[in-house]
């Protein structure tokens, strides 16, 4: 009788589970269980990001979302239905996450490259499309409302210069609109001349007062050039000012400081030659290098660290918040970072972000933007595949090279043991 009984439960589950699977019901299944058979059909681990949850989700038409012959379209099939994405982790794991806008998978970016190449085979085709992208991105990021409502002609709040081997410090403080600041610092070399002047947007890391930035501005003036670094909007003393950094208004403000400290130094300093200014950031500052040479045609040199890629926006509304990347009916931050062609541009890059891929994608891409105007040696890139997403020495060195080749820097004064950390504190502006 107990077989008998046994027999007949597991028919009737059969049975149940047959009627379930019909056009009626759409085939639906728990999407958790469909997951569990993707990773047993291909052998792999899955794992969920803390804000997906698949607690009583049914996948309608689930079996039919499977691709045997491809993992990568299995998780396409089946994340898009809850607007999810999937990420290749180490090993044969991957993460379900939520879907980002900014950020998407390598093979996009090589279709969004293959895609853009096919609007220009010439400088004079490149420089019609340079044009439209430059005019939206100042529409798009609403720059110029920005700066016209900024304060007007208020003198800067300066420190004290303080004096290092090879450079001084000195503490800068600009209102740009009514009760918020640009704080920034100034690293200016003690060789006597006209020296390149450099603006450094900071990324998303602690402070700008932490060391390696402190060790790179300060290398860079020794060796012959004036560095001024600024605040993120919302970080160190900004964030007394406006509290929260996550807001599309930190994009506009942003580039605003770089644009303003860029036109106070060369309003106020003698000791700059106008015909050597560049940008250089890493990260989210990485960015911002690469919107300033976009805003303003007198950077004539860009070497954005750790941040160009054809599949990532940079995923922080300082970077994407104003939607700057559908100019010209959609771009890509490597497309941007060619628009300073055929001035000097340097990309430094790494195994273990999103620019893992500039050697294969980026590079070749933009290399061929320069080549029409015969400069195609005007870019270069440092790629370190053994390194992951920061701006360690060997990144700060390649940004010494590059500067060192295209501004004339003295070499033997690249010594970052000579560089003076200051406190925090001591790089604070005191506003009356």
């Amino acid at each position: 009788m107990k077989r008998i009984w046994i027999a007949l439960s597991f028919i009737i589950c059969h049975l149940s589970f047959s009627v379930a699977q019909t056009f009626e019901t759409r085939y639906a299944r728990p999407v958790h269980d469909v997951m569990q058979d993707v990773s047993q059909r291909f052998g792999i681990k899955l794992k969920f990001d803390a804000n997906v949850d698949t607690v009583g989700k049914l996948l309608p038409y689930a079996d039919f979302r499977i691709r045997p012959y491809s993992l990568e379209q299995t998780l396409d099939n089946i994340c898009k239905y809850y607007d999810w994405n999937w990420w290749p982790q180490t090993g044969n794991s991957y993460k379900i996450k939520l879907y980002e806008y900014p950020r998407r998978h390598d093979d996009d970016g090589r279709q969004m490259l293959d895609w853009l190449s096919t609007k220009y085979s010439n400088r004079e085709q490149w420089e019609q499309r340079r044009a439209i992208l430059i005019k939206e991105v100042r529409e798009r990021l609403q720059i110029d409302a920005f700066l016209d409502s900024c304060v007007k002609d208020k003198p800067a709040i300066l420190s004290k210069v303080r004096k290092h081997d090879g450079y001084t410090t000195q503490n800068i403080c600009l209102e740009l609109t009514p009760g918020q600041h640009a704080f920034g610092t100034i690293y200016t070399s003690l060789k006597k001349g006209l020296k390149p002047l450099i603006i450094c947007p900071d990324g998303h890391w602690p402070s700008r007062y932490r060391d390696d930035e402190q060790q790179r501005l300060a290398t860079l003036a020794r060796m012959g050039a004036i560095c001024v670094d600024f605040d993120l909007y919302g970080y160190s003393q900004s964030k007394d000012e406006v509290g929260d950094h996550n807001t599309p208004r930190a994009h506009i403000f942003q580039a605003a400081c770089g644009l303003k400290l860029l036109d106070w130094m060369l309003k106020n300093r003698k000791d700059i030659d106008t015909t050597r200014i560049a940008a250089n950031g890493g990260s989210g500052g990485g960015t911002h290098t690469v919107l300033l040479a976009i805003l303003d045609q007198r950077i004539k040199a860009s070497a954005p660290v750790v941040h160009v890629a054809s599949h990532f926006d940079g995923g922080c509304p300082c970077e994407s918040g104003m939607p700057v990347q559908l100019s010209g009916g959609g771009t890509c931050e490597a497309e941007l970072a060619a628009i300073i062609a055929p001035q000097p541009l340097l990309l430094v890059s790494d195994g273990g972000d999103w620019t893992h891929t500039n050697p294969e994608l980026e590079y070749p891409f933009i290399q061929r933007i320069f080549s029409f105007y015969d400069a195609k040696t005007n870019v270069r890139n440092i790629h370190l595949p053994d390194e992951r997403h920061d701006f360690g020495p060997n990144k700060r060195q390649a940004v010494y090279d590059f500067f060192a080749d295209v501004f004339g820097l003295d070499r033997t004064m690249i010594d970052e043991s000579k560089v003076t950390i200051e406190l925090p504190e001591t790089m604070q502006s005191k506003i009356p």
